[in-house]
Order: structure tokens, then C-alpha cells, then sequence
């Protein structure tokens, strides 16, 4: 990944909130529960000194409490199962995969034998396409947590419109379909065929645009939608362009992973960086999964509804300035410095 100075981080702290992705639907009423165990918090950190540049999250979709955890480039082919007190459980060794760049880990579930399977995505590319190709390597997840060596099955994607720098992977847990998410200052999310092939490279599409410098993305776990981490927040979509919420995100060292809780009511982002937090932040009320009849009927609960973001409003930020004004003010002064500081800093 491209190693961006803290200077650079706080200027794009500074430009992010003004520079959401393009949506072609305003983002729905933001709300939050009153409850007061519902808040931010460090869920555990990282104690593996292995993993010193952990550069994606899954939750594993059969084995509760864990969640894995892989580093950057420049280490080997493993994968790390971690526990609820932040200590390893099991390395997995993908014994036939290259690990370039690896960037993101995401999990779904086989329908057809509900066993959980995990992707790793192999799609950094800090040297401006050098790459002819990207892979993403599919394991079907171990059954239980001890060390081991696995097989995957190995994919190679291209871009249909040229090479990308990216950092973010998720399947959509409905249709099976894998995305990838760009990171670039006019990032996009390019769609998987619906059946992959071992046989041949396959075309990846843009459906969609995504926020300034992602660095990862996620499903939520019914599929209803799905998240997508930058440096300095995440937003949610119910589908490609379609904003939900914006969502803080805690201040980070290296802000590098985002996966969703197994609820789906939260969100788990972390760090590179050695003994890196994990956090949990809460969702808004309009991005959670729609609550069933019986917990609706069962519920006392009242949200606490908060300032509300939809139309214009949303768009042109707190300062009450067009956005075009915005661009025009923040892209020429902190965007052209972090293009070039980023650019010179990745190679």
C-alpha cells in the first residue's frame, strides 16, 4: 500500500468530510439508539507481534467470537483467526498463494453446505498498473482453529478500463458476486462476473462510484448493504451510488480495515501498526438491518434522533457552501498536496 505520512493523513482528516462520493439518491434521516452502552469503543487489540501491518478484517461467518486478520506486502501467505482478547488462535499458510500486495479479506457462507468461506485479495497495486493482472484467492474456511496449511482456488481479475491501485473486497452475501472497490482520489466499484473462471482472467466492471482513498469495504452480513472505509470515515450505500449514512470513524494510526459485525448493527475497523486497537462503532439507525416483527413488537427502546442529512443539505456539508465552492476550495489546496505526497511516498 502506499505508506502516507501523517501530514498528509491530517489533510485528508480535513478534505474527506467535504468530499463525499457521488450518489444519485440523497442519504436517508440519520438516527441513533439513546442507549448508553451503545457507543464507540475499542473491542481488543492485536496482540500477535506477527502482525505488524494487519491490513484487513473478516468476521468469521461460523466460528463466533473470531475474526481474521492478514498483514501487507512484504510478509508471507498467511492468515491470522483472532480471538476476543486480541490473541491469535490459529495461522493459516495459503500454501500455493503469492502474497504482492495482499490488501483485503472478506467472508461469506456456501449456500449450498453453509460452510464459511474466505477471500483474500491480492489487488495492491502502488506501481501505476504495473501488474498485468490481480488475483483473489478463495478458501473455504478451516473447521477448526488449529495451525494448518491451505489450499485455494485462485481467480485473476483485470480492470475493463485499465489498471487500479486497490485496497477494498466484499461479496454480496444474496447473489454470491464478488466487488472490488479502487483507491483512488475518484475511486469506483467494479463488479465481478457472476461466475468466475479458474481458467481465464477475468473483467472486472465499474458499477458504481466510492469515496476518496478507500482503503477497504464490507457487506453487511443480509446483504442490504454495504459499507466502504477511507482514512478518515466510512460511508454506507444500499446499493453502487446509493449513500445511506456517513458514519465517524475513530482516529486511527493507519486506518486500513472495515468489516461488519455478524449482527450487522456495527461496524469493526482497525489499524496497521503493532498492538493496533480494533474498534466498534455503532450504526446508525438507518443503515442497521430492518429489525424482525418479533423484535419490533418486543422492543421499548425509543431512537434518539439526531440532526438529520438528506437532500442539499447533506451534500454541501456544515458550512452551508455549495459544493462546488468546496471542491473548488479543498481540492486545490489539500487534494493536490496529498496526490503528490501519496504518489511519491507509494513507490
Amino acid at each position: 500500500m502506499s505508506r502516507i505520512p501523517r501530514a498528509a493523513l491530517a489533510l485528508l482528516a480535513v478534505a474527506g468530510p467535504l468530499l463525499p462520493a457521488p450518489a444519485t439518491a440523497a442519504p436517508t434521516q440519520v438516527t441513533t439508539a439513546a442507549r448508553a452502552d451503545d457507543r464507540e469503543r475499542v473491542l481488543f487489540r492485536i496482540r500477535d507481534g506477527r502482525i505488524g501491518e494487519s491490513s484487513g478484517l473478516a468476521v468469521s461467518p461460523t466460528h463466533k467470537g473470531i475474526v481474521y486478520t492478514h498483514n501487507d506486502s512484504g510478509h508471507g501467505p498467511q492468515i491470522y483467526a483472532i480471538g476476543p482478547d486480541g490473541r491469535t488462535r490459529a495461522t493459516f499458510t495459503i500454501g500455493n498463494a503469492e502474497a504482492r500486495d495482499w490488501e483485503a479479506i472478506a467472508a461469506s457462507t456456501d449456500r449450498a453446505t453453509g460452510r464459511g468461506v474466505l477471500w483474500i485479495a491480492d489487488i495492491g497495486d502502488n506501481l501505476d498498473g504495473a501488474w498485468p493482472d490481480v488475483s483473489v484467492y478463495k478458501v473455504a474456511e478451516p473447521r477448526t482453529m488449529k495451525d494448518a496449511t491451505l489450499r485455494a482456488t485462485r481467480y485473476r481479475f483485470r480492470y475493463a478500463d485499465g489498471p487500479r491501485n486497490a485496497e477494498g473486497v466484499m461479496v454480496d452475501p444474496r447473489t454470491g458476486r464478488l466487488y472490488v472497490v479502487s483507491k483512488e482520489f475518484s475511486g469506483s466499484v467494479y463488479a465481478a462476473p457472476a461466475k468466475l473462471r479458474t481458467d481465464r482472467v477475468n473483467v472486472l466492471r465499474r458499477v458504481g462510484p466510492a469515496p476518496l482513498m478507500a482503503t477497504d469495504a464490507a457487506y453487511a452480513p443480509d446483504g442490504s448493504s454495504f459499507v466502504i472505509r477511507t482514512y478518515f470515515s466510512a460511508s454506507v450505500y444500499r446499493s453502487p451510488g446509493k449513500l445511506i449514512a456517513h458514519v465517524t470513524m475513530p482516529p486511527l494510526r493507519q486506518a486500513e480495515s472495515i468489516a461488519y459485525t455478524r449482527d450487522g448493527t456495527a461496524l469493526l475497523t482497525g489499524s496497521e501498526g503493532e498492538d493496533s486497537p480494533v474498534y466498534r462503532v455503532p450504526l446508525p439507525a438507518a443503515a442497521r438491518p430492518a429489525p424482525s416483527p418479533a423484535r419490533t413488537r418486543t422492543s421499548s427502546a425509543r431512537p434518539r434522533a439526531v440532526k438529520a442529512t438528506s437532500g442539499a443539505a447533506a451534500g454541501d456539508g456544515a458550512l452551508g457552501v455549495p459544493m462546488p465552492v468546496l471542491w473548488v476550495a479543498v481540492a486545490l489546496g489539500a487534494i493536490g498536496i496529498i496526490g503528490f505526497v501519496a504518489y511519491r511516498t507509494g513507490r
